[in-house]
């Protein structure tokens, strides 16, 4: 089933996206602070998502758990 249709997929494709361009940032920041308009500025914003790190990082865990649950 696509990601689209289902929204624990969804989010944790979301999930994945901030982390991911969080680390792409961090190792090299000019390949994202390039881009902040445009389609491609959803990594940039995605990247500054990163700032609420409490909160991603639960939603991480509790992503994880459900996972491992099902």
């Amino acid at each position: 089933m696509s990601a689209l249709f289902n929204f624990q997929s969804l989010l944790l494709v979301i999930l994945l996206t901030i982390c991911t361009c969080t680390y792409v940032r961090a190792v090299a920041p000019r390949l994202i602070d390039r881009n902040k308009e445009g389609f491609l500025g959803l990594f940039w914003m995605s990247a500054r998502i990163e700032r609420l790190s409490p909160y991603v990082a639960l939603a991480c865990i509790a992503m994880a758990i459900t996972i491992l649950v099902q």
